[in-house]
């Protein structure tokens, strides 16, 4: 069964918004480079990795249905900041968005009753309550450690400890 066009247009736009999250957390990775604190930078750099995994998942799910995916271009991020904490707020601010994007694929999917594409899109709305729950969870930490600068530093050190490990198959 061809995957309806709906849904095939809604994931190829999902690819797009998944590769300019990449483009935007790398944005966030060099002002926290700029400023020196390259373990903020490490954890938007392997973020922005994610982001490309996800797109590519969605891609292959889409060739996989017998659906070519156009590659659209990519807006350039346009962000300024001042404090260190304003790029985890707009972090979380990016993630409720993504999330809402998600639930729209979804909405697509499950109003033309396309239950392969729901169960994909699973892993994309459980994904999004992790990725909301951390980007909260460095805001919570940059507020409470991250005014002085040994806490700055420590939370600096913990973010270096990340390591990017490569999306498995997405489950179908």
């Amino acid at each position: 069964m061809a995957i309806n066009q709906q849904v095939a247009e809604a994931l190829e736009e999902q690819i797009n918004k998944e590769f300019y999250s990449a483009y935007l957390y790398l944005t966030f990775a060099d002002y926290y480079e700029e400023r020196g604190l390259k373990g903020f930078a490490n954890w938007y750099e392997i973020q922005a990795k994610e982001e490309m995994d996800h797109g590519m998942a969605i891609r292959r799910y889409l060739l996989d249905n017998d659906y070519k995916p156009v590659m659209k271009a990519i807006d350039q991020p346009h962000v300024e900041f001042s404090s260190d904490l304003e790029p985890l707020e707009a972090g979380l601010a990016h993630e409720e968005y993504v999330t809402s994007l998600i639930h729209h694929c979804y909405e697509v999917a499950h109003s033309v009753h396309d239950i392969r594409a729901m169960q994909m899109l699973d892993y994309f709305v459980k994904e999004q309550g992790e990725e909301e729950a951390n980007a909260r969870d460095m805001i919570s930490n940059m507020k409470l450690f991250g005014c002085d600068p040994k806490g700055l530093y420590d939370l600096d050190r913990e973010y270096r400890g990340r390591v990017y490990t490569q999306m498995t198959a997405l489950p179908l």
